[in-house]
């Protein structure tokens, strides 16, 4: 395997571009803006302290926004770019995708289903060879500096997860791809085989972390500010009631977790794990409290609460990635499956209200989803396992 192919533009892209190069790698980039991006990459390493550490530079072979100029041949295709928009792009590129040689198709953060979005194209094209992986979460803390040019790494996760369809496809994928991301730069950040997207999508944190952040934000201030100076920051003002919001949250998600763990007994769930949990054993920390995981990051502090301006005050963007991504492929979700259990989930369903109204959609009514109906007429607006025809408990696992 020689060819790689990323798709987006996020900053995992900026990061994955000149470390695969690195590697001997051929990497093509499909992307929306193929006009802002140079041919070559440079990303800094930092320590969070400040500290200048290396850089690396990277080329691309071929940049686009045709994929027909550069799917076409790839062994690897792995995407950076929102959740909501995995499908979309996963449609688009399908023609293009080589039918008669084996081609991996993953994605930096699979929260959402990415094994039934990837069967989901296998079935629609005919794509007999395709096999999905998906890394648990984002292996290093990065961002980007100047988009199409320069990336900045603050470092890795001392442990990264990633599930894969097959124990023969992690050992076919760890020595050229896995290692080549984290371990062999960094030396850390070996990354361990989750047995099923399962545990991906019901343990993945933005869903539940996003989604009480702005729901707390709401509370507190009604969502609005009169500046911009005076809108909180999304992870150092990290308050208590978007803890106790977030608490809720993961209660539920734990609630569905031990459902189905008691009934599938067989199956791995070792990374399926609560909040905290999961936050202690990929970052090796022994936090015991919500506030603690942001408090004690040296590198979240600067991120900002996603607003737009409207008549005269500073709002809670809607349409933002931590709407779209995280409650349609979040917390959607999880409640179709609570459904399924038979599980009553409180704290999501009150989200959800407060959801669809900020969004001015239909998402849920007496504590029962309402977006079924919805779903013929908008298919890839919603992660849930009916929008892929699984239906059953066991059909999850496909």
């Amino acid at each position: 395997m020689k060819k790689i192919t990323v798709i987006g533009g996020g900053s995992s892209a900026h990061v994955l571009i000149p470390l695969l190069s690195n590697t001997g790698l051929k990497v093509n980039l499909l992307t929306r803006k193929p006009d802002k991006w140079s041919d070559t990459i440079e990303l800094d390493y930092i320590k969070p302290s400040g500290e200048f550490v290396r850089s690396f530079e990277g080329k691309i072979d071929k940049i686009s926004d045709k994929p027909s100029d550069v799917v076409p041949g790839a062994d690897i295709i792995i995407l950076c770019m929102p959740v909501h928009v995995y499908r979309l792009t996963l449609a688009r590129i399908a023609p293009f995708i080589d039918k008669y040689k084996r081609v991996y198709i993953g994605t930096v953060y699979g929260q959402g289903g990415f094994n039934w979005m990837v069967n989901e194209i296998e079935e629609k094209f005919n794509l007999k060879e395709t096999r999905a992986f998906a890394f648990g979460l984002i292996p290093w803390i990065c961002r980007t500096d100047i988009y199409g040019h320069k990336g900045i790494v603050y470092g890795a996760k001392p442990v990264n997860v990633v599930a894969t369809e097959s124990e023969d496809d992690f050992r076919s994928l760890n020595p050229i791809l896995f290692d080549k991301v984290v371990f062999e730069w960094f030396g850390i950040g070996k990354f361990k085989r989750a047995t099923n997207f399962l545990s991906l999508t019901l343990a993945l944190d933005n869903q539940i972390i996003h989604t009480s952040r702005m729901y707390g934000l709401f509370l507190e201030s009604g969502g609005k500010w009169k500046s911009k100076d005076e809108v909180p920051y999304f992870y150092k003002d990290f308050s208590k009631v978007s803890a106790r919001i977030l608490k809720g949250l993961d209660g539920d998600y734990s609630k569905i977790r031990k459902k189905i763990k008691s009934i599938y007994k067989g199956k791995n769930f070792e990374f399926m794990l609560d909040y905290i949990n999961l936050d202690n054993k990929t970052n090796l920390r022994d936090n015991k409290t919500y506030l603690d995981t942001f408090k004690n990051s040296s590198t979240l502090g600067a991120i900002e609460t996603p607003v737009i301006e409207k008549d005269g005050y500073w709002i809670i963007d809607t349409q933002h990635r931590f709407f779209k991504d995280d409650i349609f492929y979040g917390l959607c979700i999880a409640k179709s499956i609570a459904e399924k259990l038979n599980i009553r989930t409180y704290h999501i369903s009150k989200t959800l209200y407060w959801a669809q109204k900020m969004m001015g959609e239909k998402l849920i009514d007496n504590f029962k989803l309402t977006i079924h109906s919805d779903l013929k007429k908008h298919p890839l607006k919603y992660g849930v396992p009916e929008a892929y025809g699984i239906l059953t408990l066991d059909s999850l696992f496909t």
